[in-house]
């Protein structure tokens, strides 16, 4: 049971705090978990579950933004976290992303929704197709009558009427005069290189995503080709687990408009689409760099919107960067971005230049880490297949749509 929620800013601020039972949880439990972070290394802000001398701590962050649950009592941590996971999707899709200036202009939608999903310290109303019955997302509209009127509140007077069914997160009975499903494969290739180009870790983390605008009270069964790769799976409380676990098969009654169906884990991945060879060499205060990116292996189709950034290190005193392809940018804070969009087929994409050190120093000693970005689109590179989606009963003018799409997520190359 959590007894009390808190949001605070990337500076330790508080912005919102919510008592979920009639026990109250004192403020100064903030300011204990704020001075830990900063006395601490980064990887307390990591640990979601921390033990203070007076509650059991859950956190999360989520741009810049730190949910903070509170509990005295045992309960299962993973019950916990996934609920202010829950929360922190829930108040991006309402207002549109997620920092502190959305949160304090939006306290009143966002305590609002806080009341509906957790009642008396457990979860209650999660699903976000039903809060948006419950209560209204804000706009201009919404606000300007507000303001005249001084009625704040953007609850609905009526219950949805999903929230009595035995699937509450679909509506009674919606009515669409074309009935359409899409189902959208979407990856992330994390990978580590060392510096000497060996691959250390490669793994695909992605997302079933789906879009359904379907009459009445489909029955849906989804397939792969080649389920036994998954692993960590995690599924939308739609999903009936016993044919997953039986036949690995996806059965499930889906939510009215879009949501994710599933999550899950390639690992051991042996290959990467692009390559990244940097080469730094130091004598005499300057450095000299040089880096190649290319095409290890041709995924079959074309890899979009690549992008090299590294921190220049502290000692570097300025910069002179050029490439044969693709621009190059320098920021302040000496973050250096090499924009290359698609590679071309006439030449290698290279970046080279000299550093200059700072007076007194002679080499280099700390090299930068390369973070690569790219996309694929038509393509899922865990080499995950749907093989079917099925209706129990197809409704009329039925469209059935697949996409797929790989895009780089923490890719890092070092020396």
């Amino acid at each position: 049971m959590l007894q009390c929620i808190f949001l605070l800013s990337d500076s330790g601020e508080v912005m919102l705090e919510k008592q979920l039972t009639g026990h109250r949880v004192d403020r100064s439990i903030c300011a204990w978990f704020w001075d830990q972070s900063i006395s601490q290394d980064d990887s307390f802000k990591s640990l979601p579950v921390i033990a203070s001398p007076t509650h059991y701590l859950f956190q999360i962050v989520r741009d810049g933004i730190t949910f903070l649950a509170c509990s005295q009592v045992e309960m299962p941590p993973l019950m916990a976290i996934e609920f202010l996971c829950r929360v922190a999707d829930v108040l991006s899709d309402y207002l549109g992303g997620l920092n502190e200036d959305l949160v304090k202009d939006n306290f009143i939608i966002v305590y609002e929704l806080l009341d509906e999903m957790i009642d008396n310290g457990f979860p209650l109303t999660t699903e976000p197709s039903i809060l948006r019955e419950m209560i209204a997302p804000p706009n201009l509209v919404s606000k300007m009558l507000s303001v005249v009127t001084g009625n704040a509140s953007n609850v609905s007077d009526t219950l949805p009427s999903g929230a009595g069914s035995c699937v509450p997160w679909r509506p009674t009975d919606p009515k669409y005069s074309s009935n359409e499903v899409y189902v959208d494969l979407v990856e992330e290739m994390d990978a580590i290189v060392n510096r000497d180009g060996e691959l250390v870790k490669c793994e695909i983390y992605g997302e079933v995503q789906m879009n359904s605008q379907l009459s009445g009270f489909p029955d849906l069964t989804l397939s792969f080709a080649n389920p036994s790769i998954l692993e960590d799976m995690r599924f939308h409380p739609c999903v009936r687990f016993r044919p997953w676990e039986s036949h690995q098969v996806l059965s499930f009654v889906p939510p009215d408009g879009e949501f994710n169906l599933m999550s899950y884990r390639v690992k051991k991945l042996k290959n990467t689409p692009v390559y990244v060879k940097p080469q730094i060499t130091s004598d005499s205060g300057t450095c000299r760099i040089s880096v190649l990116v290319g095409v290890r292996s041709d995924p079959g189709k074309t890899i979009e919107s690549i992008t090299l950034s590294f921190q220049l290190p502290h000692c570097v005193s300025s910069a002179d960067l050029s490439s044969n392809h693709g621009t190059v940018t320098i920021l302040s804070n000496k973050t250096c971005t090499w924009t290359i969009g698609r590679i071309p087929k006439d030449k290698t994409p290279s970046l080279s230049g000299t550093l200059a050190l700072e007076t007194g120093l002679e080499r280099l000693h700390v090299f930068p880490t390369f973070k690569l970005g790219f996309k694929i689109m038509g393509i899922a590179l865990s080499g995950l297949r749907i093989e079917k989606l099925d209706l129990q009963s197809i409704p009329p003018r039925l469209y059935k749509g697949f996409r797929a799409q790989t895009r780089a997520g923490e890719f890092d190359v070092r020396l």
